[in-house]
């Protein structure tokens, strides 16, 4: 029987799983994010994602002021049921540093998302108005065109508590906002040269 298969700690408990049972999954355990207290497992990165993850994290961090901090795989706990694992998350760095296993909204001020074809429903709408509903001021989705990035970027519209978009930049991202960017999309993914 399948449900036999099943490993213990990923039964869910008899009160539904919550953000905090994150911090109690095994060693080992795959990567997951957590929507609506349902666990989802990350699925393997590509390489597209993982070039685009990889230089704009640094690319930001590189632009970004001192007193903010750039992360890949940490999560932002929007609720007792919402632990979403957001590409790139860029955040006022706490005192109490490294020991931390996710973010709260208040301490974020830019999630990116990286769009693949596991994740767009996710990505597009799901983790937007989630983010949206959190008050998280900034959004970037990273989609793919004809092998290359297109960043768009989105900021909080307080009246409306919804994102809107702000810009689209295909080949270089220059923006004021959450702080000075100027950032050659390009170099974001490596193709070998035509032979």
């Amino acid at each position: 029987m399948i449900a036999d298969q099943v490993p213990d700690w990923l039964r869910p408990p008899p009160e539904g799983w919550t953000a905090d049972h994150l911090d109690e999954l095994p060693p080992g355990a795959p990567r997951m994010e957590m929507i609506d207290g349902a666990l989802i497992m990350m699925s393997p990165q590509t390489s597209f994602h993982s070039q685009v993850v990889r230089r704009l994290a640094n690319a930001l961090e590189d632009a970004a002021p001192a007193d903010l901090g750039v992360e890949t795989e940490m999560s932002v706990k929007l609720g007792e049921r919402q632990r979403p694992e957001p590409d790139i998350v860029i955040f006022h760095v706490p005192e109490e540093g490294s020991r931390r296993t996710f973010y709260l909204p208040n301490e974020v001020i830019l999630v990116v998302e990286v769009v693949s074809d596991e994740s767009e429903d996710r990505d597009r709408d799901t983790k937007r108005t989630k983010y949206a509903a959190a008050g998280i001021e900034h959004y970037w989705l990273v989609e793919k065109e004809h092998e290359r990035p297109v960043l768009h970027t989105l900021e909080l519209d307080k009246a409306t508590g919804a994102y809107v978009a702000t810009a689209i930049a295909r080949d270089r991202l220059k923006a004021d906002v959450p702080f000075p960017i100027d950032i050659d999309l390009t170099t974001l993914v490596r193709h070998r040269p035509a032979s």
